[in-house]
């Protein structure tokens, strides 16, 4: 029996208690119990000390949030890898006629997962933007992706051209990378400041104006920009939470955070909302493992229509000479698997960086996390989560 208890954060918790949780939540998911008596106690031991320390973890960085979280299933899903892809980052889209790209050491391509009836071969890898006009990233760094699909910008009088790929530039001019639906390439817009750009993502509420979204993190703050169609850029926060990753924006449903882009932190293994005022909002903390190249990471949010002909993706980088070294996979769990274990539309589909566990978040009045999944002890996790219909 599934034993699930309600807890209220409290913001003015102190974060030694968090750090604590994380540490034990690390021990128990790197060293297995001695027995099934003892790691059914263990088990038990540490999630509820993880319920109870959520009111103290919940405070630091914003203000309180009520959230929910529940014992693991009983029988966890597990990541497959579906696809080949040397030094994938990064996922985006799919497009309309069902096409992924595909971020991967330093270039871009196209995929089309296998289950679709189309033209061209499925599960095959095409090269994208290539030749003099063509996109060059950086190969080795975390250039993440996404995908415009037809955004309007009323304000600016001009939209994002669907089958645009935007991609962050890293290293010298630091800004995005636009890369047109023909393949050519040119420079978006520079940002700046001296940060880090670590997350990119379309507003696809209209509460952050239909803009495009960059997070920059410097001194453990993140700052987030808000980019129209023009390259006209606003600074909407210098001051939020350090976050990175698979950033998105929540769905209206998404209870108190719906329009809010939905951004986690590896450090601390807590998810943050930030509104388009700039104001930052806990939502949960993850209750997994956490720390560098190991807490959440890669996010999305589950499309109206999910079911069993669906799949989600994320990308398995191999990082040699990391304790999660990694597989060059895109790595896969079925619609059908991730509907039968409560997945539902709207709901916020998170993955650890180190080994792949994955954590439902649902939220409404309060928010709910479930572990459901986990991966390959091996796999280094990056990017965005995306969902290809596959039939």
């Amino acid at each position: 029996m599934i034993t699930q208890f309600l807890v209220t954060a409290n913001r003015n918790a102190a974060d030694s208690v968090c750090a604590s949780v994380g540490l034990m939540a690390s021990r128990r998911r790197l060293a297995p119990a001695a027995t099934a008596t003892a790691a059914a106690t263990a088990a038990v031991t540490v999630t509820v000390t993880l319920i109870l320390a959520l009111s103290a973890c919940a405070g630091a960085g914003g203000p309180s949030a009520s959230s929910s979280l529940s014992a693991p299933a009983a029988s966890l899903l597990h990541w497959s890898g579906v696809h080949h892809v040397k030094r994938v980052v990064d996922l985006a889209g799919p497009a309309r006629d069902g096409t992924l790209v595909v971020a991967t050491n330093g270039r871009l391509a196209l995929l089309r997962p296998a289950g679709r009836s189309r033209p061209s071969p499925a599960g095959r890898l095409r090269p994208f933007a290539r030749g003099p006009n063509g996109y060059s990233g950086s190969a080795g760094l975390e250039p993440y992706i996404t995908l415009a699909t037809g955004q309007r910008d009323r304000r600016a009088g001009c939209g994002f051209g669907a089958g645009t790929v935007y991609a962050l530039r890293l290293g010298g001019r630091r800004g995005v990378t636009a890369v047109d639906a023909a393949g050519v390439a040119h420079d978006f817009v520079n940002l700046p400041g001296r940060g880090l750009e670590n997350g990119i993502a379309f507003d696809s509420t209209g509460g952050f104006g239909n803009r495009l979204l960059v997070t920059s993190v410097a001194n453990g703050q993140t700052t987030v920009f808000a980019i129209d169609c023009r390259g006209h850029t606003s600074t909407l926060t210098r001051d939020a939470p350090r976050v990175e990753g698979g950033i998105a924006v929540a769905p209206r449903s998404f209870g108190h955070f719906g329009g809010d882009l939905i951004a986690p932190d590896e450090i601390t293994g807590r998810i943050y909302a930030i509104a388009p005022s700039g104001k930052s909002r806990l939502v949960a903390d993850s209750g997994l493992a956490h720390g560098q190249d190991i807490g959440v990471e890669s996010g999305g949010f589950v499309p109206a229509g999910f079911g069993a002909g669906w799949t989600a993706l994320v990308s398995d980088r191999q990082t040699p000479r990391n304790r999660h070294p990694g597989d060059d996979l895109v790595l896969g769990l079925t619609g059908a698997a991730l509907t039968h274990h409560g997945l539902h539309p709207g709901d916020l589909l998170l993955v650890g960086e180190g080994g792949g566990a994955a954590i439902d978040v649902s939220c409404g009045s309060t928010c709910r996390v479930r572990e459901i999944a986990d991966g390959p002890a091996v796999a280094h996790v990056e990017g965005h989560v995306v969902f290809s219909h596959t039939r």
